[in-house]
């Protein structure tokens, strides 16, 4: 299978999903139109103040994490290869009262077309590494739309939670090479985080959901992340990592703590199980 069919894959698994994602968020647009936000602290104390900055969030899913970012001052473009999620996002900006420009298209699609662009901060967060099958050509692209003294900040799933099965125990080796790894499709990780996931309350919403599309992802080390975008020319900013996760709830008996932070069992020992980084354009 060709890269171009398993990316059209991937889209009409997303499409799937989406759907079944926003059922379990039925205040979202008054939450967000109250002044809510769906970011968490550490992704934005990486990208620093956002007013009157121009900003574009990459695999922004549905939206909402990109309206919070225009809520904080930001001239907000989200891209997005879900025509279904874009829908969505599109319609959230309308009900929430935020305005923000939504673009469908594939990231290196838009790299590409976006070429000579200058957006001051660049975004990607949470599952977003996994979808990208050439991370030094997505770096380059980002390199050519930052405007100098720009700074791309990514906060994401550490790879060595990979490694670990559901119940805790050492299953997998070291995500890396950017591996392919094929799932039965994207499922409902929105359904499954209960209100991890939606601060603006949770549904019960979509119950049972099957993809009937699968995915296909790539397996990409933090090493090689920081490296792709160095050897692109970004300087590195801060490389931090964190030992809980934000929203999710990736392991069995995970221990629930403030801020819909999610802890490793008790008696497990401490694992990184994010990362988040800034890097700059000089």
């Amino acid at each position: 299978m060709t890269t171009t069919m398993r990316t059209e894959s991937n889209r009409r698994s997303w499409n799937a999903v989406a759907p079944a994602h926003q059922s379990h968020r039925p205040g979202q647009a008054a939450f967000l139109r109250a002044g809510g936000l769906t970011l968490f602290p550490e992704e934005r104390e990486l990208l620093g103040e956002l007013a009157g900055l121009r900003l574009l969030h990459l695999l922004c899913n549905a939206g909402q994490d990109t309206l919070s970012l225009a809520s904080l001052g930001a001239a907000a473009t989200g891209v997005d290869i879900s025509d279904e999620a874009i829908g969505i996002a599109r319609q959230l900006s309308e009900d929430s009262g935020i305005p923000a420009r939504f673009v469908r298209a594939d990231v290196y699609d838009y790299l590409a077309e976006a070429a000579g662009a200058q957006f001051d901060r660049i975004y990607l967060g949470y599952g977003a590494i996994c979808w990208l099958h050439d991370l030094a050509g997505f770096a380059r692209g980002v390199v050519d739309i930052l405007a100098p003294g720009g700074r791309l900040a990514l906060m994401e799933f550490h790879p060595a939670s990979n490694m670990l099965s559901p119940s805790w125990r050492l299953a997998h080796g070291y995500p890396q090479g950017g591996a392919l790894l094929e799932l039965d499709g994207v499922g409902d990780y929105v359904g499954a985080a209960g209100d991890g996931l939606a601060p603006a309350g949770f549904a019960p919403g979509a119950g049972g959901f099957v993809n009937p599309h699968p995915c296909y992802l790539y397996r990409w080390g933090v090493g090689e992340v920081v490296s792709a975008l160095a050897g692109a020319g970004l300087r590195i900013l801060t490389l931090r990592e964190y030992c809980y996760v934000n929203g999710e709830r990736p392991f069995d008996a995970m221990r629930p703590g403030e801020g819909r932070r999610m802890y490793p069992p008790e008696g497990a020992p401490d694992v990184p199980l994010m990362y988040g980084l800034a890097a700059e354009k000089g």
